[in-house]
């Protein structure tokens, strides 16, 4: 029996810092939600983690702009649909300008109506959605995923010499109302095209986007498998320590209480 080193009771304060150092990690991991609390448990993990969360924000931005470049199509297409109504009235007024019992007098009247509607489309040419030229002549390129990966959106331009020539047609006059049709059918066939073309790009902008929301759903679980605590497992971990915690203060306290047995040996 020796006092100067009381070995029962340094393994026993080594046990129970051990327990402690348990305890503290399962709170940490509890109250924090994570299972990585500090590099160190589990530094590989950690690496992945933050590189899933900086592909998950990106994927997230991507998302973004495949939605605003959706908008913004279906913007373009909403204003082609008024288009594709004043170019049947206009293309109505023409017929109704060929009428043999009408009048050079009654053709002005037309004519100021199908002015008015090729204006409107004039005007329509003019569009912006945000700033950024809905009918422009150049193309667009659409951020699509999170490495930077572009699609090209098709330029859907309303200024073009098919739509421009109607604001030069008239139906003041038999003759005009011939040549007038003619334009009007091909502006129709044209914007049938330009439908077409926007039709495709919202299309594809919209897989697009479910691809993302897909992927970012991946992308998420995955992180979360790797950082995220198994608030069961760990609640058990949490126990035990809690309880080696409580029964290696107790030995601690009886190992230190050892020694005064020398007090009987000299009494």
């Amino acid at each position: 029996m020796v006092i100067n080193t009381n070995v029962s009771a340094l393994r026993g304060a080594r046990l129970l810092s051990e327990s402690s150092m348990s305890l503290a990690k399962s709170l940490a991991r509890l109250s924090s939600g994570s299972k990585i609390t500090s590099p160190e448990d589990d530094a590989a993990g950690l690496a992945v983690s933050m590189r899933f969360d900086a592909q998950i924000s990106r994927t997230q931005g991507a998302k973004s702009n495949v939605s605003n470049a959706i908008s913004f199509s279906q913007t373009q297409d909403g204003f082609m649909g008024k288009v594709a109504k004043a170019l049947d009235r206009m293309s109505e007024l023409s017929i109704l300008a060929q009428d043999v019992t009408k009048s050079n007098s009654d053709r002005v009247l037309y004519d100021n109506e199908f002015a008015t509607l090729s204006a409107y489309i004039t005007n329509v040419a003019s569009k912006d959605f945000n700033g950024v030229s809905l009918f422009s002549a150049t193309a667009l390129n659409v951020t699509v995923d999170s490495e930077g990966a572009t699609f090209i959106m098709s330029a859907l331009s309303l200024g073009t010499a098919t739509y421009t020539a109607l604001a030069t047609s008239s139906v003041a006059t038999s003759g005009g109302a011939v040549s007038a049709l003619t334009a009007v059918k091909s502006a129709i066939g044209q914007l049938a095209s330009d439908r077409a073309t926007a039709g495709a790009s919202l299309a594809r902008l919209q897989f697009t986007g479910e691809q993302l929301s897909v992927l970012r759903d991946n992308l998420t679980a995955a992180n979360s498998r790797i950082k995220d605590v198994d608030v069961a497992e760990e609640s058990t971990a949490y126990a035990k320590s809690n309880i080696l915690v409580q029964s290696g203060t107790a030995m601690l306290a009886q190992a230190n209480s050892v020694p005064q047995a020398v007090l009987r040996l000299l009494s």
